[in-house]
């Protein structure tokens, strides 16, 4: 299974290690395509070598190449939004993961689309498990 992670880079970094967390926990169920997000080298600055038509092109294929998107939407980011509007654009399942307590609301246009699997969790076990739930239930 091929699977592509949303998380906020321009955005914001405070999320970083729960992306790490979070994508590790996800490479047990395949190719994480979009690993790099959960790296402590990159800063909210992005990716310091690469063109932003670059990235988005790259990105892009990814996310058609996937075949699930999760996406940890507690940091608000543009680019996960657009990410996840051409997620669910090319019909691909879509986890959203929003924390808790965070202290940003989740946005209307995620809480309100029924096309997506939105799962409000405090810890990162909980998170774990509807990841499980969400792969899983793909594969039957």
């Amino acid at each position: 299974m091929k699977i592509y992670f949303a998380g906020s880079i321009r955005g914001g970094r405070e999320d970083r290690d729960r992306y790490h967390s979070l994508i590790k926990h996800l490479s047990q169920y395949g190719e994480v395509l979009s690993e790099h997000i959960g790296e402590e080298s990159l800063s909210a600055s992005g990716e310091k070598d690469e063109e932003n038509v670059v990235i988005h092109r790259r990105d892009m294929d990814w996310l058609f190449a996937a075949d699930a998107m999760v996406a940890e939407v507690s940091t608000p980011s543009l680019g996960v939004g657009y990410e996840i509007g051409r997620a669910v654009e090319n019909q691909k399942p879509v986890l959203c993961l929003y924390r808790l307590g965070s202290p940003k609301k989740l946005s209307a246009m995620i809480a309100g689309l029924p096309e997506l699997t939105v799962v409000h969790y405090l810890k990162l076990q909980e998170a774990f498990d509807a990841i499980d739930t969400f792969l899983n239930n793909l594969s039957t």
